[in-house]
Order: C-alpha cells, then sequence, then structure tokens
C-alpha cells in the first residue's frame, strides 16, 4: 500500500502490474441535498487516511440496451450508486514519490447520458508504466448536468470537468506529476466536452495542450434551446423548471422522464437559427453557449492557443448512431430521417451515394451522419483553432463495425484486449504502439510527430500508419 497527501486528506492507493493507482477519489462535494442542480463545491475533508483501492460511484444514467452489452468495456459499470460522491477521478502513477510527470485527464464519453471514469478501456496502466500521471474523471450526466434551470447553474457537467482540471492543478504534484504540464483529452462526449473548455474562460490556464477525438466545437446549443428542452422535461414531471421543483424527484425519477423525452413523440424542435440540431436527435443533452462557461456563440475561434490534436473515425457513425436499425431503409426513408435534423438532407445523401445502384440507402445516411456529425465540424475546429493543431484519421476496419466511433480509444490506451468483443481477436500492435506513443510524445512536448494542419497533413493511423494529404470536404459552414 502508498500513501499521499491531498488538500481534502491523506489516501492509501495501491500498487497493481507495476504501477500505483488511487481510485475514487472526490474531488468535489457530492451533488445531493441544497448541492444537486448547483456548482461543485469543494470535496469535504476527511479523518485519518481514506481507503482509495477501488472504484467510486458512478453518475445517474440508463442502464445499457442489451443488444449495445458489447460496449461495456467503453462506457463502464452503469449507474454505481453508492453513497453519492460521484463527483470522484482516479489517478494512475509511476512512482508518487517521484516529481515533473506529464499529466493527461482523460473524460470519458457517451452522448453526456451514460459513461464512467471507471470503464476497462480507460486503465491507465500503460500510461502510467511508460512514465505518465493518467487521471480518468467521472461528471454530471443527462438532465444531472446539463439542464438550464431558471433558479439554477447551466452547464453542471463541464463545471464539474473544470472542478476536477483544479483538483488536479492544486494535487497532482503529490502524485508525481507536473501541474504545469497536463494535457486534458478525451473522445465523443469527451472530446466535444474538451473542445468546449479550449472556449471557456474559466478553464485559464488549467492545461497546457488538449486532444479531441471524435468531437468538436459545434455540439452545443443556445441557452433558449436548452431551456427549451429544460421546459419540455418540466412538462413530462408535471412540474416548473426549477431547481428547487427538480430535486423533489429521484435522479431514478429524472432518467424516466428523460427517457420518456428522448424516445417519445412529440420532442421538442431543438434545431438552431440555420435549421440544424446540433444533437441530431441522437444526442439530447448537449453544453450550452451563452453562460459564463461558454459564453461566446459557435463558430469562433477557440480562446487558448494551447496545443491541439484532433481527429476523428474513417466510419464513425458504424455504432452507437443507430447504423443497424437504417438497414431496412429505403432512399425515401434515409432522406425523412436525416431531415428531421438538417435542411439539406437529400443533397447531403446523393453526395454519399443516395441513389446510386451500388450503395445502399442505409450506407448513405451512416457515411452523411459520419461527415455530418463528426467529420466535417472536427475539420472546421481544427480550422479555427488559435494554437498549433494536428489530424489525423483512425482508419483501421474492425471484422464487424469497420472504423466506427469509439474504436480508436483501445488502442490510444493500450487496452484492445479488454475490447475484444469490438475488435476482434487481430488488432494489429503496430497500431497500439503508434498510436499509444503518439499521445504519449503530445503529452510529453506537444509534438506527435507529422506536420501542423496548416499544410494540411494528417496522419492515418492504421495497421500500417503514415501522413497523407487532407481528403476531407472543404464545408466552411462556421469558418
Amino acid at each position: 500500500m502508498t500513501t499521499v497527501n491531498t488538500a481534502a486528506g491523506r489516501l492509501r492507493g495501491d500498487h497493481v502490474d507495476g504501477v500505483t493507482r488511487f481510485l475514487g477519489i472526490p474531488y468535489a462535494a457530492a451533488p445531493a441535498g441544497a448541492l444537486r442542480f448547483a456548482p461543485p463545491a469543494p470535496a469535504e475533508r476527511w479523518a485519518g487516511t481514506r481507503d482509495a483501492t477501488g472504484y467510486g460511484p458512478t453518475a445517474p444514467q440508463p442502464a445499457l440496451h442489451p443488444a449495445n452489452a458489447n460496449l461495456a468495456p467503453l462506457t463502464g459499470p452503469g449507474w454505481v450508486i453508492g453513497d453519492g460522491d460521484y463527483l470522484n477521478l482516479n489517478v494512475w502513477t509511476p512512482d508518487p514519490g517521484t516529481s515533473g510527470l506529464p499529466v493527461l485527464v482523460y473524460l470519458h464519453g457517451g452522448g453526456f447520458m451514460i459513461g464512467s471514469g471507471a470503464a476497462p478501456a480507460f486503465d491507465g496502466t500503460a500510461f502510467a508504466r511508460d512514465g505518465v500521471v493518467l487521471v480518468t474523471v467521472n461528471y454530471r450526466l443527462g438532465a444531472e448536468g446539463f439542464l438550464a434551470l431558471s433558479d439554477g447553474a447551466t452547464n453542471l457537467g463541464l463545471r464539474d470537468q473544470l472542478a476536477a482540471l483544479r483538483w488536479v492543478r492544486d494535487n497532482i504534484s503529490g502524485f508525481g506529476g507536473n501541474p504545469d504540464n497536463v494535457t486534458v483529452f478525451g473522445e465523443s462526449a469527451g472530446g466535444t466536452s474538451v473542445a468546449m473548455l479550449l472556449h471557456s474562460p474559466l478553464a485559464a490556464g488549467l492545461f497546457r495542450r488538449a486532444i479531441v477525438a471524435s468531437g468538436h466545437d459545434e455540439m452545443a446549443r443556445g441557452l433558449e434551446l436548452t431551456e427549451e428542452l429544460t421546459r419540455a422535461l418540466a412538462a413530462r414531471l408535471g412540474t416548473a423548471p426549477v431547481a428547487d421543483a427538480f430535486r423533489a424527484f429521484t435522479a431514478a425519477d429524472l432518467l424516466r422522464a428523460q427517457a420518456a423525452l428522448f424516445r417519445n413523440e412529440p420532442r421538442p424542435d431543438l434545431r438552431d437559427d440555420n435549421g440544424v440540431d446540433p444533437g441530431h436527435r441522437r444526442a439530447l443533452f448537449l453544453p450550452t453557449t451563452g453562460d459564463d462557461v461558454l459564453p461566446d456563440p459557435v463558430g469562433v475561434p477557440s480562446r487558448h492557443g494551447v496545443g491541439l490534436l484532433i481527429g476523428t473515425t474513417l466510419d464513425e457513425a458504424n455504432l452507437g448512431v443507430g447504423a443497424e436499425q437504417f438497414a431496412a431503409f429505403d432512399a425515401q426513408d434515409a432522406v425523412a430521417e436525416l431531415a428531421a435534423t438538417h435542411p439539406d438532407a437529400e443533397a447531403l445523401l446523393k453526395r454519399h451515394g443516395l441513389h446510386d445502384p451500388a450503395v445502399t440507402p442505409a450506407r448513405a445516411l451512416t457515411a452523411a451522419y459520419t461527415e455530418l456529425m463528426f467529420r466535417a465540424p472536427s475539420r472546421r475546429t481544427a480550422r479555427r483553432h488559435p494554437g498549433p493543431t494536428y489530424v489525423y484519421e483512425f482508419a483501421w476496419q474492425s471484422p464487424r463495425y469497420g472504423a466506427a466511433h469509439a474504436l480508436d480509444v483501445p488502442f490510444v490506451f493500450d487496452t484492445t484486449r479488454s475490447c475484444r468483443a469490438l475488435l476482434g481477436d487481430a488488432a494489429p500492435t503496430t497500431l497500439t504502439q503508434a498510436m499509444h506513443r503518439t499521445w504519449l510524445a503530445f503529452a510529453t512536448h506537444g509534438d506527435p510527430g507529422w506536420p501542423a494542419y496548416d499544410e494540411k497533413k494528417v496522419m492515418r493511423f492504421d495497421a500500417d500508419s503514415r501522413v497523407r494529404a487532407d481528403t476531407a470536404p472543404d464545408d466552411r459552414r462556421y469558418s
């Protein structure tokens, strides 16, 4: 057993597979009672030495559908209620007795509705083994984290992430890390969170670099649309859209109401002034612009010109967007599906082969969603960023899902063994080595090993990874 001191008290961790880990550390007070729907408060101090050898509780979230059970290594254990201290984080370190090590802080994905820093794919052992302090974070999700109640704070999930980064700044030196060399990274909703933090004045000085995987800075709603969503959820509950009224309902009550809102018609119209739903009816809860966390509208350059590594997978929409339900779609179905969230649905689908006899409507639709939800806005984020920017694309084809959303994550963490149900048994070790070493290099000195994006060069990660000219369409919607 190993102990360290933090601002809130002493922790006892354990030594596993050659590294030291401290799990379930509260970085903020439990969001219960008057602290529910309120900004995160400091964690309460504890007496003696707190055991940190097991994961803590996770945020309230819906259960995975049984058909998606193979996603569990990427989403974690689901809602583990515990004592309610789910604003916690986990730390892996090579040696808490050393100093000056690079720090990587990971924000998990899950559509801002599910997920946990305790997922097997995010195990930090390999990063710690290779000389980095790795931190994973839980934050508030769904209705608990992303509403706009009239007497409550907005962007609670992002405020939690900021609180976790402040905890890292104030405490990580006790684990061997350098608080002046922090890289925040995430995938999917976690990647979008990182992209949003690049716009937040409250994030100033909290990290030196950022990595955005399958995310971007356009998946946000203006305050008025989040208020519309909040009113719709309040109507489902039969109450007023105010924090005191929502506190009368349990987390389970809110989960049932948000599930009904997500699955049943009529849904609130969450399209923006351009006729686009930024969540594309797949993400009900999103970050909100127009408050103190994100005061700027979508489409402006980020405030923090830190080093940025950003990328997507080649076939994002093959997993998690609804690809399997599209299998029976004809062309009319495909247009109707996309038109619910985008005004130029047929034109976009034609670009991806709709009406081509060699392309099924399902294939055209998933390709259109890949471009619309991930690839094009990711590239626009890269072009707008004021600091050094590097772009990658994950192209390795898994046996069942191709180069689908989230399949790059186990290669980054060197945890492919825990994800065989998704990746198959032949995940190339050369790809793991290439991606894991790239993230290590970027966290250490900010250079991933290929030219910056102003030269329009992209690293294509595959069994044989190489730099190539960017082939993404030059769609300048917000540029």
